[in-house]
């Protein structure tokens, strides 16, 4: 249970003034559901703000502060025109205060003539005379406050202002207790780090307090790393059990490819850790193509070899039917019983999944989020297998392991490599296997780079690829926060490609039903389809080897990690295949750097470590997939430069200052909270 001193910052936005219908929108839109939402909700930028007694062409360009008395008014014949008060400083100097689509009625009470106000906008220059559009702050010379000589830029959203958020924030802060320390103090003094609620008022007041900003970003790192290291220490004092194969089964697996280097070695770290009676926990990561389904089947058989059961969990219903194809497929013939479960079978055939899980006649279950309900039981599972770890969080995966009368060992996997960077700081706690190593015959996709103004080339091109028996993807733009507008590019890009290509034209997208959508794909991957196109629901989970052309609309707009990802739907068989990414003619320096290394490399780790210097850690893994990597003070400079630092005095609050029961761990244990780390700490509910 949350500590009570931690309640009124956990309180819903509603708890602060001034918080009516208008403003519970835009708030909504920004994420600010609660007070400390607000309270972590840090200015990105700021206005300096140059008081002047007089106006002077130098200061253009400029926000500056200054009293000014209007002296007339200039009001246009038609309401769009523009108001302008003319207005004189101290030594007479004009300048015009302009208000677009301002009424007249509001701006004279705005600027009464002969009364002096203090006025701050930007300066400009316009023509051979001075003037501020739309002045930040207008006050009478004896009203309010006076005006702040630095004031904060927040992330805003329609119908919100800096200045009001603002003012959120320190209505927040007055809720923020005094907190105790959880740094270790040699730790804090060399950095020269205020305390934390010093450190939030000081950032709020001044946004460029690099002090107070570093140390509020290395709360949230090292709470993070507590929290793994913790989850870590759980996992490695539990006792499971050793399971040991007599590798009968993988024997019998006739594979007509010898593994490569990178998967035997990873099985046999693999192995290694099964023969443990610490739980197995191991991050697979393995770049697309690499071959993470042989290590994820031959694990999956040293457990059914065991004598105990095997679940392999998917993020997806395409997916986990892709993978229960293909592990019938390698495993027919063998002495193993495979089921699938997902959220759409019913009945009897569940009923029968269900009867052969709890009386043990299915060795291995492949399934969604289906396969840890409530009504789902095991006789006796021995091992999890995680696909696309970041779409499943760290409750998700304890949910399944809980399933078993000991703790499973578990295996997650995913096809988006991740910085070194960030596997320390989103898998700190497990061992980390890499399959660096292509498969012999995998040939490097070619990828080339487009405008979309040559459309019809591209189409043209596509002609001549179906012409010759091949088959294409062609992946509809990405449209930030729009799932409807999504699909309303790929249904307007698939009736137009239909226009020229006929019923050969297919269509998949995220809001279609299940076995809608299964249909389109069974089509495809038997050729009756030579185009689907797709919204970014392609972007895991389908392989087609005959499908060797990927077409990639407003490339610009997607992440490098997901470019990655997608390009990785081609190139699956023995051919040469082909990515081409259509551009928009507007590239800023980011989107024309990550076009060039998509075109330069097909090295997904390289990919990835680029990945986060251009886009940042919060990014990372796509907008559509954020998984459980979510710092929202620490930038992902700051990660790189302050996990050594938080990893190691985490380590030290563990090894030598008590744990959680000493006086700094009884901080820290507050940090987990207010971090809100302690979801993925389950040992923190009962001590």
């Amino acid at each position: 249970m949350r500590p009570e001193l931690l309640n009124p910052l956990f309180a819903e936005v509603t708890a602060l003034k001034g918080i009516g219908p208008q403003l519970t929108k835009p708030l909504d839109r920004l994420g600010l559901a609660r007070v400390v939402d607000v309270l972590f909700h840090l200015p990105t930028g700021w206005i300096d703000r140059l008081a002047r007694d007089e106006l002077d062409i130098a200061d253009a360009g400029r926000v500056i502060a200054i009293t000014l008395t209007p002296v007339s008014y200039r009001f246009g014949g038609s309401a769009r025109a523009p108001a302008r008060v003319q207005a004189v400083d101290a030594a007479g100097n004009y300048v015009s205060l302009v208000y677009f689509g301002g009424n007249s009625g509001w701006v004279k009470k705005l600027f009464p003539l002969n009364e002096p106000r203090r006025v701050s906008g930007k300066l400009e220059s316009y023509g051979q005379e001075l003037q501020i559009v739309h002045p930040d702050h207008v006050q009478p010379l004896d009203g309010g406050e006076p005006l702040a000589e630095r004031e904060a830029i927040y992330p805003l959203s329609e119908g919100m202002t800096s200045k009001r958020l603002a003012g959120l924030a320190a209505q927040a802060l007055e809720r923020a207790p005094e907190l105790p320390e959880w740094i270790e103090p040699g730790l804090k003094a060399r950095h020269g780090w205020p305390d934390w609620h010093e450190a939030l008022a000081r950032i709020h007041a001044d946004p460029a307090d690099a002090k107070a900003r570093e140390r509020l970003a290395y709360d949230e790192v090292f709470a993070n790393q507590l929290a793994l290291l913790l989850v870590r220490g759980e996992a490695r004092a539990k006792r499971g059990r050793p399971l040991i194969g007599d590798g009968r089964l993988r024997e019998a697996l006739r594979l007509p490819y010898a593994a490569t280097g990178a998967q035997a070695r990873t099985i046999g770290e693999i192995e290694g850790d099964l023969r443990q009676s610490q739980p197995m926990l191991r991050l697979l990561q393995g770049d697309v193509g690499s071959g993470k389904t042989l290590v994820a089947t031959m694990t999956l058989l040293m457990a059914a070899e065991a004598g105990t059961q095997g679940a392999l969990l998917a993020p997806t219903e395409i997916l986990a039917r892709q993978h229960f194809e293909n592990l019938s497929r390698m495993l027919a013939g063998i002495d193993v019983r495979i089921a699938i479960l997902t959220g759409r079978d019913k009945g009897r055939v569940r009923e029968a999944t269900l009867m052969g899980l709890a009386d043990g006649s299915i060795d291995i279950l492949i399934g969604t989020h289906a396969i840890f309900q409530e009504g789902v039981t095991y006789r006796d599972l021995g091992l999890v297998v995680v696909d696309e770890q970041h779409r499943f969080g760290v409750a998700q995966r304890m949910l399944l392991q809980a399933k078993a009368a000991r703790p499973p060992h578990l295996l997650v996997m995913t096809a988006t490599p991740i910085p070194r960077t960030l596997t320390l700081a989103q898998y700190g706690e497990m061992d980390v296997s890499r399959l660096d190593e292509m498969p012999p015959g995998r040939q490097p996709i070619e990828t080339r780079v487009i405008a979309e103004d040559r459309l019809g080339d591209v189409a043209d091109a596509l002609a001549r690829h179906l012409e010759g028996g091949g088959q294409a993807y062609w992946v509809c733009p990405l449209v930030e926060e729009s799932e409807k507008s999504d699909l309303a590019a790929a249904e307007a890009r698939a009736e137009a490609l239909r226009a020229r290509f006929g019923d050969k034209v297919g269509l998949v997208h995220g809001r279609m039903k299940g076995p809608e959508k299964d249909a389109v794909m069974a089509r495809f991957s038997a050729g009756q389809l030579g185009v689907l196109v797709a919204t970014t629901v392609i972007e895991v989970g389908v392989d087609v080897p005959n499908a060797t052309l990927i077409v990639i609309e407003a490339a610009d707009r997607f992440g490098l990690a997901q470019l990655h990802q997608l390009r990785g739907r081609v190139g699956r068989g023995g051919g040469r295949s082909v990515c081409l990414l259509l551009r928009g003619n507007q590239l800023n320096e980011t989107s024309r750097a990550r076009l060039a290394l998509m075109r330069e490399t097909n090295d997904g780790f390289r990919i990835a470590e680029e990945d986060l210097r251009l886009r940042g850690a919060g990014e990372l893994l796509g907008t559509r997939q954020s998984g459980e990597m979510q710092f929202r003070l620490a930038n992902p400079e700051m990660l790189g430069e302050l996990l050594p630092a938080a990893n190691g005095d985490a380590r030290l609050l563990i090894d030598r200052d008590g744990g959680l029961k000493g006086e700094r761990g009884r901080a820290a244990r507050l940090a987990l909270y207010l971090f809100e780390r302690d979801a993925a700490v389950g040992l923190l509910r009962s001590g």
